[in-house]
């Protein structure tokens, strides 16, 4: 990200699920929205309305792709799906919450020690944050790149998210677990020669009554 162009992107995290919902690992599985959830997305589409996208990327995962789905119906801009905003794969971990990972016995509760503080540890046939970062990256440069003349939605999951976030501000991917993210929120970034991020996980569009850290 060293070169002299500068990109907006709008970084939104899809709307709730029923297991996101219970803080379970979801990776790649493939949940759709809640009702909740695609309340969420509706009030982010309208939020997003009044902004002039050129372009709206997406997770291909029903989660992202539907909460795109209300956003490109709101703002009339091109939806196209890309793997690279796909959350990480939690493997033989996904459906299961954290107290559950740590009852599976001393090898999982020991590999999940590790994976919390080693990026290039991944959940048991999963992937490392530090490859979802790889991935997310390539997309976000390639787009920088192409110098766009409207900012650009990106609809993705926590991992990747974050991922750019811990790019953007040249720390260490580790550091984003004291990072929390809310369902159905907007982060804000430019990208360039000086990365800088705007907003981080609002959710003004959403009201302030039922906020997960309530």
């Amino acid at each position: 990200m060293g070169d002299k162009l500068k990109m907006r992107f709008y970084l939104v995290r899809h709307g709730e699920t029923a297991g996101n919902a219970q803080m379970r690992y979801l990776g790649i599985s493939d949940e759709p929205l809640t009702e909740y959830g695609t309340q969420q997305a509706r009030l982010v589409a309208d939020a997003l309305s009044q902004l002039p996208l050129g372009l709206i990327i997406s997770s291909p995962l029903r989660r992202a792709a539907g909460t795109a789905a209300r956003i490109q119906e709101a703002c009339g801009a091109e939806l196209r799906l890309d793997p690279r905003l796909a959350e990480g794969s939690s493997g033989s971990w996904e459906g299961l919450t954290r107290a559950q990972v740590l009852n599976l016995g001393e090898h999982d509760s020991a590999l999940l020690a590790r994976w919390e503080s080693d990026p290039s540890c991944s959940p048991p046939g999963g992937e490392s944050i530090e490859s979802v970062q790889k991935r997310v990256l390539s997309l976000a440069e390639e787009l920088t790149r192409s110098s766009p003349e409207n900012p650009v939605a990106l609809v993705s999951h926590v991992g990747p998210i974050k991922a750019l976030l811990a790019a953007v501000l040249d720390i260490p991917l580790q550091a984003t677990r004291r990072l929390f993210l809310d369902p159905g929120t907007i982060s804000v970034v430019e990208l360039g020669a000086h990365p800088v991020l705007r907003l981080f996980n609002s959710h003004a569009h959403l009201g302030w009554a039922n906020p997960r850290w309530k």
